[in-house]
């Protein structure tokens, strides 16, 4: 038997936006994410991107501060007995300068003055070569003798011979035979052997 469907009307689409269009609205807020978007991009990329550094130029062939400095200690008869920074190709002479000069009678004709100074040198002023203990009546320079020459005085072996070398040089060179006190191991009795066997 034949049964009828209802009618169904046939819909029909109305004049209007579909249904993927955004509408006006909808197309702004795209604009304005994508510019957003952009500019997030560029800055991530700019942040990305390797920056150029200011370069110092430095004239050739100049030194740097360190290596145009000389340091010298400067012992025996002058003001200020001790270590003196110096500039490159500085002479002797400067040195003895730096150290506030001789004191008053000071010889000074055994020091070439004109001489280039080097660097970590040892420059004794108004001082003789200091001779063996046991030699005659002479007396041993603390400022100049070697470890041997300190090692031969009663009561200093090798070992106290390397800590008098050690404070003349940590402290430019002894400035009295008193200074001898402050090196370690020389109590009140050795210094009493030596005191009459040194000088400065």
């Amino acid at each position: 038997m034949y049964v009828r469907k209802p009618y169904e009307p046939q819909q029909k689409s109305l004049p209007g936006p579909s249904a993927f269009d955004p509408g006006r609205r909808g197309v702004k807020a795209l604009a304005v994410a994508a510019v957003v978007v952009v500019v997030v991009v560029g800055f991530f990329a700019w942040r990305a991107s390797p920056r150029s550094e200011p370069v110092v130029a430095v004239p050739v062939g100049s030194a740097s501060v360190a290596e145009s400095q000389l340091v010298v200690a400067v012992s025996g008869q002058v003001v200020r007995p001790g270590l003196v920074r110096l500039p490159a190709g500085s002479r002797v002479a400067d040195a003895v300068q730096a150290a506030g000069g001789p004191l008053p009678g000071v010889d000074l004709s055994t020091l070439n003055l004109a001489r280039k100074l080097v660097d970590g040198e040892l420059i004794a002023v108004g001082v003789v070569s200091g001779q063996s203990a046991g030699a005659g009546d002479g007396k041993v320079n603390l400022n100049l003798a070697t470890l041997a020459q300190l090692d031969t005085l009663p009561g200093v072996g090798p070992v106290l011979a390397q800590r008098i070398i050690d404070y003349r040089t940590k402290h430019g060179g002894f400035r009295s035979v008193n200074d001898l006190r402050q090196v370690d191991g020389i109590g009140e009795e050795t210094f009493a052997r030596l005191k009459e066997l040194v000088v400065v």
